[in-house]
C-alpha cells in the first residue's frame, strides 16, 4: 500500500510534544487523543480521492481504494517500506505499533482527503466496482496479501485496531452469497453468473446463443428470449409509429388534394362565370339594350363625329320611334327587284350556265346601326316574309300582314313561345327577346312559322359530305328543291318555291336559287344581310357586270363550315296541323317529322336539335 501511504496522512513520530492532524490541522498531545480524532474523521463521509467516489463506509472505501486504484497506490512500495521497518526492529513493540498507527492512517488519509465533503461528483455504482474485482487477478492478490499473517511480517493487530473492521468476508453483488476470501468469490461469480458478465469464462463450455436481429452473443437461453422480445416490442412500437405517421401523411395528403380541389372548381366556376358573361354579351342578354337603344347610340356617335347632322338625328329617331310603334319595318334597308334583274341576266347574259333555277320574289334587306352584329336572324326572316307574302298560295294565313321590324319579330316570338312552342328555347332565352340583342336561329324561324300557320321542316347537315370539308349533298337538297316541279327544258327556270333559311355557326343567310354550270359544278344563290343596299343595288342595273354575282355566288368549296341547317316552308298548315305540332315540342318544339338530318346518299334518319346552344357559339358575321 506504498500509494495509499504516500497520499495519505501520518503522524510525526519524532515530535514529542504536539501531534498535528493533517486533515484539518488540529493538535493533540498525545497519540491516543490523535486516534480518538481520527475516529471522528472516519464516522464522517469518505470520498476516494482518485475518482471522487463518496457515500460508501470505510472499509468499502479501502476496498475500493485497493482494487479499483490498485496501480495509483503502488503498493510494492509501500508494503516493501513496511516490511523494512518491521524487520529493523522486531523488538520494538513500540516502533511497530506507531508503524502500524502510520500505515492504518495512510489508508485513511487515502480515503478521507482533501476534497470537499459534500462534493457533487459522478460515480459509478457500487455493483460495478464489485463486478470489476471479479476480473482482476492482482486485486486478489492485494488482498490475500493484506490479510495473511505470514505477510504481513509479523503485524499483530491492536485491540480497538481499525484492521479488525477492515476486511470483512467478500458477498456476491448478484446472489449475496459469501464466501472466505476474493478468489473463492470470484470463482463463484464466474461459474454461477457467468451469463451476467460481460465476457463469458472460456472453461465453462456453456451453450452460445446468437441473436438472430443484431448479432448479440448470449449464454443463457432465456436471456435471449428477453431479449428478442425486446426487439419486438421495439419493431412493433416503431410500426405503430410509422402506423401514425403514415395515417398522418394520408391525411395530410387527402387535406391537400382537397385544398387543390377546391381552388381548381374556384377558379373553373370563375372561368365559367367570366365566359358565360362574355357570350351574354356577345349573343345580347347582357341587359344592354335592344335594337332601339343600339340605332340611338350609333346615331349620336355618328353626330358627335360631324357624320350626321344634329336635325336628321331627330328625323331618324323620330321615324324609328314610329316604326316600332306600329310594328312594320320603315324599308330603309329594303331592295327589290333582284330576282328580276337575276331573270333577264341569266336569260340574256350568261354563257356559262347550262340552268339557273330562281325562287319566288324576294326583297333584300341588311343590316342596320340597330342590329348590326346581331340581326341577321331577323333580317332573313324579313327576306323569307317577303316572298311568302308575294305569294298567293300563303296569302289566307299571313293575311293583313307586312314586314315587320326587328322589334315586333321579337314580340311575334315571344307570342309563339307562350302559345307553347318551343319551351326549351323560350327557358334558354329566358322567355325574353325584346329590349335583348339575343340572336336567333333556326328554330327561332322555324317556331315562329309555324305559329303562323306555315308548314316547314328543319334540315341538318351535321358533318362533311366532301373532300376537304365540304358539304356537296347540301348543294344536291337544294338542286332537288328547286327542280322538282321543273317541266320542259329552259335555260332559266322561276319557280313557285319560297327562299331557303341557311344557317351555319354565328351566321345566317337566305338561298334565292342554285345554277349549274356546262361543266355541272353547282352554285348557291345567296342573298346576304351583311351585304349593303349599294352593294345589292349594283345588281339592278340593266347590264350586270359578271363580278357583281360574286357576292351571291357560292360554290362547294365557299361552303366549308363544320355544320349547316336549313329551314325550309313547304306549305300551309291546317289548324288541327298546327295544334298538332303545337303539342309536340320535345326537342324544342320540333316534332317528329320538322327535323330531317341528312348523313350519307340515300339515308334519312330524324334527329332532334338544341339549335341555340350550337348555332350561336361563335362571332356573328352580319
Amino acid at each position: 500500500m506504498k500509494g495509499i501511504i504516500a497520499l495519505g496522512f501520518y503522524f510525526q513520530a519524532h515530535v514529542p510534544t504536539m501531534l498535528s492532524c493533517d486533515i484539518c490541522g488540529e493538535t493533540v498531545a498525545s497519540e491516543l487523543d490523535m486516534k480518538a480524532h481520527l475516529i471522528v474523521h472516519m464516522e464522517n463521509e469518505v470520498t476516494c480521492p482518485f475518482c471522487k467516489l463518496s457515500g460508501v463506509n470505510y472499509d468499502e472505501m479501502c476496498f475500493h481504494i485497493e482494487t479499483a486504484h490498485f496501480e495509483q497506490n503502488a503498493p510494492e512500495r509501500n508494503f516493501g517500506k513496511l516490511n523494512a521497518i518491521q524487520y529493523e526492529n522486531p523488538d520494538s513493540q513500540n516502533t511497530t505499533l506507531q508503524r502500524t498507527m502510520e500505515v492504518h492512517s495512510s489508508i485513511h488519509s487515502a480515503c478521507a482527503s482533501n476534497f470537499p465533503k459534500n462534493s457533487a461528483q459522478s460515480v459509478p455504482k457500487d455493483g460495478t466496482l464489485k463486478h470489476e474485482a471479479f476480473h482482476t487477478e492482482r486485486i486478489t492478490e492485494s488482498r490475500q496479501y493484506l490479510r495473511s499473517p505470514e505477510k504481513q511480517s509479523g503485524l499483530s493487530p491492536v485491540p480497538g485496531s481499525i484492521y479488525e473492521t477492515t476486511y470483512s468476508p467478500p458477498d456476491c453483488p448478484f446472489c449475496g452469497k459469501i464466501e472466505g476470501c476474493s478468489q473463492d468469490m470470484e470463482t463463484h461469480v464466474k461459474t454461477k453468473h457467468a451469463s451476467l458478465l460481460e465476457t463469458p469464462l472460456e472453461d465453462c463450455h456453456q451453450p452460445l446463443y446468437d441473436c438472430p436481429m443484431c448479432g448479440l452473443v448470449c449464454t443463457n437461453y432465456h436471456i435471449l428470449q428477453e431479449h428478442v422480445d425486446l426487439h419486438l416490442e421495439e419493431s412493433s412500437f416503431q410500426e405503430g409509429v410509422d402506423r401514425v405517421q403514415c395515417s398522418g401523411d394520408r391525411e395530410l395528403a387527402h387535406q391537400l388534394q382537397q385544398e387543390e380541389d377546391r381552388k381548381r372548381k374556384s377558379e373553373e366556376s370563375r372561368q365559367e362565370r367570366e365566359e358565360f358573361q362574355k357570350l351574354q354579351r356577345q349573343y345580347g342578354l347582357d341587359n344592354s339594350g335592344g335594337y332601339r337603344q343600339q340605332q340611338l347610340r350609333y346615331m349620336e356617335m355618328e353626330v358627335n363625329r360631324g357624320r350626321m347632322h344634329p336635325s336628321e338625328f331627330h328625323s331618324r329617331k323620330a321615324d324609328m320611334m314610329e316604326s316600332i310603334a306600329i310594328g312594320i319595318d320603315d324599308g330603309k334597308t329594303k331592295t327589290s327587284g333582284i330576282i328580276e334583274a337575276l331573270h333577264r341576266y341569266y336569260q340574256n347574259t350568261a354563257t356559262d350556265v347550262r340552268c339557273v333555277w330562281l325562287s319566288t320574289v324576294v326583297d333584300h334587306f341588311h343590316s342596320s346601326f340597330g342590329d348590326k352584329g346581331w340581326g341577321c336572324g331577323y333580317r332573313n326572316f324579313q327576306m323569307l316574309l317577303s316572298s311568302l307574302l308575294q305569294n298567293d298560295v300563303y296569302g289566307d294565313c299571313l293575311k293583313g300582314m307586312s314586314i315587320p321590324c326587328i322589334p315586333k319579330i321579337q314580340s311575334m316570338i315571344e307570342d309563339a313561345w307562350k302559345e307553347g312552342f318551343d319551351p326549351q328555347g323560350a327557358c334558354q332565352l329566358n322567355n325574353k327577346l325584346q329590349g335583348t340583342k339575343a340572336w336567333i336561329g333556326a328554330c327561332e324561324i322555324y317556331t315562329l312559322l309555324t305559329s303562323l300557320r306555315v308548314k316547314c321542316r328543319i334540315i341538318d347537315f351535321h358533318k362533311s359530305t366532301g373532300p376537304s370539308g365540304t358539304h356537296p349533298r347540301l348543294f344536291e337538297w337544294i338542286l332537288n328543291y328547286y327542280s322538282s316541279a321543273r317541266e320542259g327544258n329552259p335555260k332559266v327556270v322561276w319557280t313557285s318555291k319560297p327562299p331557303v333559311y341557311l344557317q351555319h355557326q354565328g351566321h345566317s343567310r337566305t338561298i334565292v336559287g342554285i345554277e349549274e354550270k356546262k361543266n355541272r359544278t353547282l352554285c348557291l344563290l345567296i342573298f346576304d344581310p351583311g351585304c349593303s343596299s349599294r352593294e345589292m343595288q349594283r345588281l339592278l342595273k340593266q347590264d350586270i357586270e359578271p363580278g357583281s354575282l360574286r357576292q351571291l355566288r357560292k360554290s362547294v368549296g365557299n361552303l366549308k363550315h363544320k355544320q349547316y341547317q336549313i329551314v325550309a316552308v313547304e306549305g300551309v298548315l291546317s289548324p288541327e296541323e298546327k295544334v298538332m305540332r303545337q303539342n309536340t315540342h320535345e326537342g324544342h318544339g320540333l316534332g317528329l317529322k320538322a327535323c330531317t338530318t341528312i348523313a350519307r346518299p340515300g339515308e334519312q334518319h330524324f334527329k332532334w336539335l338544341l339549335c341555340f346552344q350550337f348555332y350561336k357559339v361563335s362571332h356573328c358575321c352580319c
